[in-house]
């Protein structure tokens, strides 16, 4: 099976902690230098695919212009964790009362959602769905870059925990444009057969 890398897009406009992004939210000058550092990129990588999302998108075209490499795919399974849009462009002070109860009831209910946005079930299945959208485009292409976002890289590597995987994701964030191997799930273990 083809080596998977992911990667954090760069530092994007209005970057502050606690701040849920517009979906427009172009990489700044400081991103694109941050990309331009991540390089060289891990041996034998032949593809890039990304997150529809401009400020992946645009890591992801900058990565492809300064090494060659082809976009060969742009997902939305690789798009950031959808929050509602009450929270857009809002910071941890400011957000409203209907988003702060939603936060306290989260884990003891994963298939709520706050309005518009995803709930953690939505996000684990969507990264479900997403490994094996990767894993598929590396049997197709060899070695995969799949640029995307914090969370959603945090939930492709907590993936066993279930929808649980979400808090681990927010406690670990990666740095912008960091990298790391996706690791491979352990097939399952034979099922003995047992006589009767």
């Amino acid at each position: 099976m083809a080596d998977i890398w992911l990667m954090r897009h760069g530092a994007y406009e209005g970057h502050r902690p606690g701040y849920h992004a517009p979906h427009e939210a172009a990489l700044t000058v400081e991103g694109r230098d941050q990309v331009r550092r991540s390089l060289p990129l891990p041996m034998g990588i032949t593809a890039i695919v990304t997150s529809p999302v401009p400020r992946a998108r645009q890591t992801a075209t900058l990565v492809s212009h300064l090494t060659g490499l082809p976009i060969v795919a742009t997902s939305g399974l690789l798009a950031e964790w959808r929050a509602p849009s009450i929270v857009l462009g809002r910071t941890v002070e400011t957000y409203p009362p209907a988003y702060r109860a939603w936060r306290a009831r989260r884990l003891a209910n994963p298939t709520l959602r706050c309005e518009d946005g995803e709930s953690l079930a939505d996000l684990h299945t969507r990264a479900r769905h997403c490994t094996a959208f990767l894993h598929h485009t590396a049997q197709r292409h060899g070695r995969l870059l799949a640029v995307s976002h914090t969370l959603l890289l945090g939930v492709l590597t907590h993936l066993q925990e279930g929808p649980a995987a979400f808090t681990n994701a927010a406690r670990s964030p990666w740095q912008f444009a960091e990298r790391r191997l996706l690791a491979m799930p352990r097939p399952a273990p034979p099922l003995r057969r047992t006589a009767w």
